[in-house]
C-alpha cells in the first residue's frame, strides 16, 4: 500500500511508479468518483489537442480552461 498526504491546498503527489505503471503526465485529466470505500481517481485524458475526451460542449469547457491556463502562466 502506498501513502500519500493531503496538502494545505487539498493537492496530494502520486508516486513515480504509479504515474509511470498508468502512464500519468502532467495535463492528465482525472475523475474523481467517491464510493462507499473511499475516494477513486480515474485518468481521462489530457488537455492536449487530440486528447480531450467528451461531447462537444466539453471540448469547449476544456479549451478555455487551457486558454486561461496559458494566460496565467
Amino acid at each position: 500500500m502506498t501513502k500519500v498526504k493531503v496538502r494545505e491546498k487539498g493537492q496530494i503527489t502520486l508516486p513515480v511508479e504509479l504515474r509511470s505503471k498508468y502512464k500519468l503526465e502532467a495535463g492528465t485529466l482525472l475523475e474523481v468518483h467517491e464510493r462507499p470505500e473511499g475516494v477513486l481517481l480515474q485518468p481521462i485524458g489530457s488537455l492536449e489537442p487530440g486528447n480531450v475526451v467528451g461531447t462537444e460542449e466539453h471540448q469547449k469547457i476544456l479549451k478555455e480552461l487551457e486558454e486561461t491556463r496559458r494566460k496565467w502562466r
